[in-house]
């Protein structure tokens, strides 16, 4: 029996809510498959745990996370209790970070009776290969001066490796979809960054001949994202970009509550982490509308991500069966509960065997 050490952290908001559903249905997941079986630990970690010790999760903690073999990350930040930069930074961000989970993966498609905000989304399925430990997103920089002489300065830090390596992961992914591969570039803005980001591109492809590639300027891709997104399949972007494409991608299918994402370590020295897209949703905590969806679809990567792809794809088919019946939380356009989907879910899970 493959047994998975889980390190589960609900966060805040609604992350308390969609957490434990999406452990029930991991839970029905490993009794109907008997050869898996996941080990859950629960951790505290949120702002409400930051006003009581004053950071976002003990230091020595991290060595403790090191040896699970993945974590279950619910939402991280509310901003009446603790500023982002400081609950990002402190959790989501510190673990990314110290784990070297370089790699952020977050799929985007048309799910069954789900509304799509576009008029015609023609079946769109990509997924976004976002470099997840440096480029924009680099801590090099600072402040200096007071008043009208202020100068704020952030540097982007594009190494070789780091960019290679997202690149990569992308064409891989790419092989067992549809062998097609979008860069995200603004080379005709960025002076040095994004001409490197193309050349180190082009490069690589070369070791792909089989994949299919072109480039876009971000703006002009952020437009065929709702122009025409079923024209793409593999798209990888920097730090900053894939972000940006990702929130868009989520909000194209119909709503941020339904999108997930994975942060992957590629060396195996340490766990990756799977969380939804969304927020802790402050207007909704406690209401039991949250919707499920987006945590349950991150259980769905984690499935993939330790080697069960087939048991993956039957969770996703079943939470689209669920949704084309119209059984959905109200942000979507439905009228359930958080528990009546997931235990919709649980239920034909159950009936597939």
């Amino acid at each position: 029996m493959k047994q998975l050490k889980i390190a589960n952290i609900p966060g805040d908001g609604i992350g308390k809510e969609v957490v434990p559903a999406a452990v029930k249905v991991l839970e029905a997941v490993s009794n109907i498959h008997g050869g898996l079986r996941f080990n859950f630990t629960d951790f505290p970690y949120s702002s409400e745990y930051y006003l009581k010790h004053g950071e976002m999760m003990p230091e020595d903690d991290i060595a403790r996370l090191s040896e699970f073999d993945g974590i279950f990350l619910g939402a991280v930040g509310n901003v009446k209790l603790v500023p982002d930069h400081i609950s990002l930074w402190g959790l989501l961000i510190k673990i990314r970070r110290e784990f070297e989970q370089t790699i952020n993966i977050r799929p985007a498609k048309v799910i069954k009776g789900v509304q799509s905000k576009l008029a015609n989304p023609k079946d769109f399925d990509l997924i976004v290969v976002r470099e997840n430990s440096e480029g924009e997103y680099s801590e090099v920089g600072g402040r200096i001066f007071r008043n009208e002489d202020e100068i704020a300065i952030q540097n982007n830090i594009f190494s070789r490796k780091g960019t290679e390596r997202a690149m990569r992961f992308a064409f891989d992914l790419a092989k067992g979809r549809r062998k097609h591969v979008t860069s995200a570039t603004k080379s005709n803005g960025i002076v040095h960054s994004m001409p490197f980001w193309d050349e180190v591109f082009k490069e690589i492809s070369m070791d792909y001949p089989d994949i299919e590639t072109d480039s876009q300027h971000i703006d002009a891709l952020a437009a065929f994202f709702v122009s025409h997104p079923e024209k793409f399949d593999v798209i990888v972007a920097s730090n900053l970009f894939g972000d940006i494409l990702t929130d868009l991608g989520a909000a194209i299918m119909g709503s941020v509550g339904i999108a997930p994402a994975a942060n992957i370590n590629v060396n195996g020295k340490y766990p990756s982490m799977f969380e939804p897209v969304h927020g802790s949703a402050p207007d909704i905590i406690g209401k039991g509308i949250a919707n499920p969806i987006g945590q349950i679809w991150t259980a769905k990567l984690m499935l993939d991500h330790f080697g069960e792809e087939e048991i993956g794809t039957a969770l996703l088919d079943v939470i689209e069966s669920v949704t084309n019946n119209g059984i959905m939380t109200p942000d979507v356009g439905g009228k359930h509960k958080t528990e009546e989907v997931t235990n919709e879910i649980i239920k034909r899970l159950k009936s597939r065997g």
